[in-house]
């Protein structure tokens, strides 16, 4: 796993077989992207991942690498022509995204080309959908060269939300509504913090676990996008006496007879990050959650937590603060958090 679900939708997929593009090159006949000669008044130098790239005019044909950016993209109301995701879970072009993109795909008006994996998309693909600008993550810094050919690209880093919005909307001409996104979701977490002081005040202390199962936990303390929430809304979030808080990128791995260490926590939040075996995206959020809701029930060491006798565990998918980590997935996963904390109030 790349930074182990720190980036979700990279560390939570580990059963992705990362595919080489680069014996696709010699077979295929790759182009600069054309520029008509009024775009050329209109260009900006952009800084990324890979250095600098010239986007001219307002670009009108997007492929984006991945629901990291597809989110960046959509929160800016511009809609894409191609998209890859991380699991193959339609085959074919999006015909109807609505039912075949996980939590985005409401938010896209348009039939989209399918170009594969974002980790190795399909070159055949990408020229297909004829775009005239392409947004990765750096995972493809491999890639980088191949897909200039293409398109002018502009490749994100993962761990960096706000500097990658910032960067699409220089790209779409979009600055302003770039800062105004970003201020609305800080003025949405302050709100978030005055929602949850009742309950901050009587149960202060969180345990915040990512799990695929029981048996493979970890702190979710080294997601910055899960926990910084959390944080921000008062809670403390426990852990180890050995975890080293100088190093919260750490992977810290708990097993089940470690639990009743941290049995100070007045709230447990599990966050779900089982994707195996699932091949579309129909009940994709139960899929996440059920088999660990079960698991946690029938375990004799997790019941015997005070916050399980309180009822207070929670479950969420994990895709929702660490593969969605911008303005979009801030908002369902702190929605998540008040459907399911406060109910119990």
């Amino acid at each position: 796993m790349i930074s182990l679900i720190r980036l979700l939708v990279l560390g939570i997929l580990t059963a992705f077989v990362i595919a080489a593009c680069q014996g696709k090159t010699d077979r295929l006949t790759l182009e600069p992207a054309s520029v008509s000669s009024s775009d050329l008044t209109d260009c900006r130098t952009i800084q990324h991942e890979m250095g600098e790239t010239e986007v001219c005019g307002q670009p009108q044909r997007i492929v984006v690498l991945g629901p990291y950016v597809l989110e960046a993209l959509l929160v800016l109301d511009i809609q894409p022509v191609g998209f890859s995701d991380h699991i193959a879970f339609h085959q074919g072009d999006y015909d109807k995204p609505n039912q075949q993109i996980p939590y985005l795909g409401e938010r896209i008006t348009q039939p989209l080309i399918n170009v594969g994996l974002a980790e190795s998309p399909s070159l055949e693909d990408m020229i297909r959908a004829k775009p005239d600008l392409i947004l990765g993550t750096n995972i493809n810094n491999n890639q980088y060269k191949v897909f200039s050919k293409i398109a002018p690209t502009l490749l994100l880093n993962q761990s960096d939300p706000e500097a990658s919005l910032r960067i699409v909307a220089q790209a779409v001409n979009l600055t302003e509504q770039a800062e105004q996104l970003l201020k609305a979701t800080e003025q949405q977490i302050t709100s978030a913090r005055e929602t949850f002081a009742p309950l901050v005040a009587t149960h202060p202390k969180v345990l915040l676990l990512v799990a695929t199962q029981l048996q493979t936990m970890y702190l979710g303390i080294s997601h910055e996008s899960c926990s910084s929430p959390v944080e921000a809304m008062g809670f403390q979030l426990v852990s180890p006496p050995n975890f080293d808080k100088a190093f919260p990128d750490s992977q810290v791995p708990l097993s089940l007879e470690t639990l009743p260490q941290l049995n100070d926590a007045d709230l447990v939040i599990l966050l779900s990050a089982n994707l195996s075996e699932l091949k579309s995206t129909e009940n994709f959020e139960d899929h996440q959650l059920s088999n660990l809701k079960q698991a946690w029930k029938e375990n004799a060491i997790a019941q015997s937590l005070d916050a399980s006798k309180a009822r207070r565990v929670y479950f969420i998918p994990i895709y929702l603060c660490a593969g969605l980590p911008g303005s979009i997935g801030t908002e369902l996963y702190l929605n998540e958090l008040e459907e399911q904390l406060l109910s119990t109030q």
